[in-house]
């Protein structure tokens, strides 16, 4: 084994709020990649040559905020079943992995969890720590943007 493939960790976020907004409406939200970086604090922007949700097989680009380090990440849908799951996998130079979205109509609102699954070489103590704090953020921002008065 080499010393680079014993420093390589698969690491798991799992994350879940319940949003106050019908599921197709969250689905659809979500599911629009141009529209992360209104309330994923890394994203900084995304092209998707379409607008609305993506459907499988789907190809886009994202750049992101990665530490300070913008990092060009190329994305392909593997699951698009709406209104209840969505999975994306992704590649770049720094990190590699997926993000999965699992949604379920849930008293008058939407039970919504978030799985992104990553690895990556880099030696970051703190790497880890800083991806869930900003998945919570993310989630945070994306309840607070879906519940407020007036969202279309």
């Amino acid at each position: 084994m080499h010393a680079t493939e014993q420093s390589i960790r698969l690491e798991q976020i799992s994350q879940e709020r319940f949003i106050q907004a019908p599921i197709d409406t969250v689905y659809d939200y979500v599911t629009q990649p141009d529209r992360w970086h209104e309330w994923h604090p890394t994203s900084l922007s995304a092209d998707t040559g379409t607008r609305g949700s993506l459907p499988v097989g789907s190809r886009f680009t994202e750049d992101i905020d990665l530490l300070g380090i913008r990092v060009s990440m190329s994305y392909r849908v593997q699951i698009a079943r709406r209104p209840d799951e969505f999975k994306t996998v992704f590649t770049s130079l720094a990190v590699d992995g997926s993000i999965h979205y699992f949604l379920q109509a849930h008293q008058d609102g939407t039970r919504f969890k978030r799985v992104l699954t990553y690895e990556t070489e880099l030696q970051l103590a703190t790497l880890h720590e800083r991806m869930i704090k900003l998945s919570a953020t993310a989630l945070d921002q994306l309840k607070q943007r879906l519940e407020s008065p007036g969202f279309v």
